[in-house]
Formats: C-alpha cells, structure tokens, sequence
C-alpha cells in the first residue's frame, strides 16, 4: 500500500504501538508526523523512520493538555499544508479505585491523556480532514468492554473512545472522512511496565489466550495502516478487536 503525498499524524509515537505505526507508514512513503513527551524517544523512533525513507515532522507535547492538542494541528498543517490520517494512540494507564483518595485526579489524568485528547484532534483535524477525505484510527482496548479490578479509569476512557468513535463516523460519513478504533487486547508495549508490573508479565499472559501468545506492536500497525488505506474504504464505526482470541476464552 502506497501513502505517497499522504500526511499521517501519530501521537503517542515515541514508543509501542505508536513507534511501530510511524515506522510502518515511513516505510510505506508517507509523511509522517509524530507526537510524544519524551524528545529523545521521538529522536530515536524518527531516526528509524528516517532510515525507511521519510523525515518525520517530530513534535514534543503532552496530548492532556489543550494548548498542546493546537500546536500539533497548527505545527502539522504549517509544514505539509494537509493532513489526511489522524491515529489517535496517546494513553496512559494507572490503578485506580473509587476508593482512593486521589482517585479523582488519576481519573482526570487518564480520561485527559486518552479520551479527551482524541475529541480536541478529531474537533481540531475535521476541516483538514474534509478536505482530504481522510480518515481516523482511534485507539481503544478490550477493556471497553471488560472490567479488571483497578483500572476504572482505564477502562472507562476506552469505552468512552469506543462510543466516540462510532458517533463521530455516523456524524462525518456525510463528508467522506471514516472513524474507526482498534481495541488490543495484551500487546507487548510499556505499558504494563509503567504500572509497576514485571516484563515478565507478558510470559505469564501468554497462555491465558487463545493462540497462547501475545501482540506485538508491529501487528497493531499493520491493521492500523489497513484501515487508513483506500482498501477499507467501506469500512467506518467499526471497533477491531485484536487479542489471540483472549475475548473468547475470558472468564
């Protein structure tokens, strides 16, 4: 699949399944931009990048931050003058219980980093994105639609991004924009890390799937390139699961 002459927006790329979705774009001629906070990762992910046959446009922001989200439309349409692909991967996870004393705050956090942040884009991309007829990659998880002790917060935002995605399909198919989400199930990314959980954790997961492994982040960026390409054309409002067939053996 070809992307020359495309623009394609990743935030959260400076690692996972965002590094992997630039790399994978970068390699298919697309002009990339990527978007993280930690400058010397987005250095790294863009030098790869580099390497595949594109010079990403990087930009160092923090997407729970409004006047962050419109520099990175701002930044994106000064230097390709278009925009045609917005993946919406930034997130966080944290434990969290209602019962927490600061539970409220590590609520806001995550609904910021991962749910509010793809509204102000998707709210900031649409008028470039019409122009286009581009589309947009949400991403979500299996935990919309299951509960696991101490990620309420996690949970919810995703579910909240799961129902965002299909309103906003029904309310741009009138212009030719698609909205999509993929909901992962384990991917081997740092995101279990950053909880405090063991790399080894992903050894232990493994076999609790139907296919006995876990994702990797490439294999995210495969269906995420997929479905910004012309084949998927008749495809919008659509939430993809990709999780070894975990969702048929969860208990």
């Amino acid at each position: 699949m070809s992307f020359k002459n495309k623009v394609v927006l990743v935030t959260g790329g400076s690692s996972g399944i965002g590094a992997a979705t630039a790399e994978l774009f970068s390699k298919n001629g697309a002009d990339v931009v990527i978007v993280g906070r930690n400058e010397s990762k987005l250095r790294i992910v863009a030098d790869r990048c580099s390497t595949l046959g594109c010079t990403p446009l990087t930009i160092t922001a923090d997407v729970s931050k409004e006047q962050d989200l419109t520099i990175i439309i701002e930044k994106t349409i000064e230097k390709y003058q278009q925009l045609d692909v917005l993946v919406n991967n930034a997130g966080i996870a944290c434990i969290t219980d209602l019962v927490d004393g600061d539970f409220l705050s590590k609520f806001d956090e995550v609904m910021s980093t991962n749910f509010r942040s793809a509204v102000v884009l998707t709210k900031l991309a649409i008028p470039h994105l019409i122009k286009t007829k581009g589309n947009i990659i949400n991403m979500s998880s299996v935990m919309s639609t299951r509960f696991k002790k101490s990620q309420l917060a996690y949970g919810t935002s995703k579910a909240a991004l799961d129902y965002f995605t299909k309103a906003s399909a029904t309310e741009l198919a009138q212009f030719g924009v698609r909205v999509n989400c993929i909901n992962p199930g384990y991917t081997r990314t740092d995101i279990m890390t950053t909880i405090g959980m063991p790399i080894s954790t992903w050894d232990v997961l493994a076999p609790t799937t139907a296919l006995g492994k876990v994702s990797e982040p490439e294999e995210i960026a495969d269906m995420i390139l997929y479905l910004a390409s012309n084949k998927a054309r008749s495809i919008t409002g659509t939430s993809i699961i990709i999780d070894n067939g975990s969702s048929i053996v969860f208990r």
